[in-house]
């Protein structure tokens, strides 16, 4: 039958059908009040996400990675020395954009899959100061929430500004702006909020501004003076044109997430990732990365020797129609992940484990017909 395929990867996430209709409703014109008041409950919204009442949040049309440049050209200048402490992918391609804008790398390199060490990075920046630590929150290439928390007040020890990945974090696990001292915070709508692609947004702290107005790197688009300017009319606007569909649908994401408030959201993804560990462990798969308790968004787990991970995702979609994410970097081939926050419900991750046993079975691995989808309705029932 052809149906929709069924997401269980770490973004974007499955859609909720009143974020859909939001989406298809009649444009809102985007110089005028209407826009405006939309402007208004979004960034109202998701400044009690980041838990800030100080900081300034900006809108704009762009994925996560466009608001992560924002960050990069906005606070700094080229040869501005940073420091990237590198335990995956995303943390990686930080420590790459911040270099593509002429900015001093300075890093340690932890390993794929581990918590970096609060007192390593403390170490490090006492030997040698820089003027920002970049920290990426949920690493997703290996499921490790990292401990930004005591990684931010080891750099506002050190006189050192925080720049966070928050992207696939803001929504899904604890986060908190304010008290724990972060300067800017990136997300993006298509996480844990299961809003459409297309839209960042940027928390910046007061001295992140007073940075911003001394930074030289080149920028246009992405020039938070102008985002501001623009959002402190009478009726806010994006400078440029936004993606107003996607803004109507954030909204709509914005509302459903907020019926039930933070901590339900928060509550419901740890029960949903502690079922999947529970489940992959019953096929007798090992899981893969640091802090697993913590883990809440994506989940990385060791392919078994009967089969390749990239060729468990392979087979899973094209038999089932359940899109995992494979492994990244040099994990590829060896993990594959699957994502469990956002719109994600008990009997999605039970027919999302129904079809790895069956899948796992095909490719060789011993199986106990039962045992993942019974594990997890362990958890559920439990919970």
């Amino acid at each position: 039958m052809d149906r929709p395929e069924i997401i269980l990867a770490p973004g974007p996430t499955p859609i909720p059908p009143e974020v859909l209709l939001a989406q298809g409703s009649p444009l809102v014109y985007h110089r005028g009040p209407g826009f405006g008041g939309l402007m208004r409950e979004v960034t109202d919204r998701l400044k009690a996400l980041y838990r800030t009442d100080s900081a300034d949040v900006l809108l704009m049309t762009s994925s996560g990675t466009g608001g992560l440049e924002s960050a990069v050209q906005n606070v700094f200048s080229p040869g501005d020395e940073v420091f990237v402490p590198l335990a995956g992918f995303f943390s990686e391609r930080f420590k790459a954009l911040a270099e593509s804008q002429g900015l001093v790398v300075r890093t340690i390199d932890e390993g794929w899959g581990t918590r970096i060490d609060p007192a390593r990075v403390a170490g490090q920046l006492a030997e040698h100061p820089v003027k920002a630590v970049l920290l990426t929150h949920s690493e997703t290439s290996t499921g490790v929430i990292q401990p930004v928390e005591q990684l931010a007040r080891v750099a506002n020890d050190a006189g050192a500004l925080v720049v966070v990945d928050v992207v696939s974090s803001l929504g899904a696990v604890p986060f908190a702006f304010d008290d724990w001292g972060i300067d800017v915070a990136i997300g993006g709508s298509q996480k844990a909020l299961s809003a459409s692609p297309g839209l960042a947004f940027v928390a910046v702290s007061e001295r992140a501004w007073t940075a911003s107005a001394t930074a030289t790197c080149p920028r246009f688009y992405f020039d938070w003076a102008t985002y501001r300017r623009f959002a402190d009319l009478p009726h806010p606007e994006n400078p440029w044109t936004p993606a107003i569909s996607v803004m109507q649908g954030l909204r709509a994401a914005l509302e459903l997430y907020f019926q039930d408030g933070v901590d339900v959201a928060m509550s419901r993804h740890r029960m949903l990732s502690t079922a999947v560990k529970e489940g992959a462990r019953a096929l007798g798969l090992d899981l893969f990365g640091e802090g697993l308790e913590d883990n809440w968004t994506v989940t990385a787990i060791r392919a078994p020797e009967a089969a390749d991970a990239d060729a468990i995702c392979d087979r899973i979609r094209s038999d089932y129609g359940v899109v995992l994410a494979p492994g990244q970097g040099p994990l590829k081939g060896t993990v594959f992940r699957i994502g469990h926050f956002g719109y994600f419900s008990e009997l999605d991750i039970i027919r999302g484990l129904a079809a790895l046993e069956m899948t796992l079975e095909k490719l060789g691995h011993p199986v106990k017909r039962g045992a993942a989808v019974a594990a997890a309705e362990s958890v559920f029932l439990e919970t």
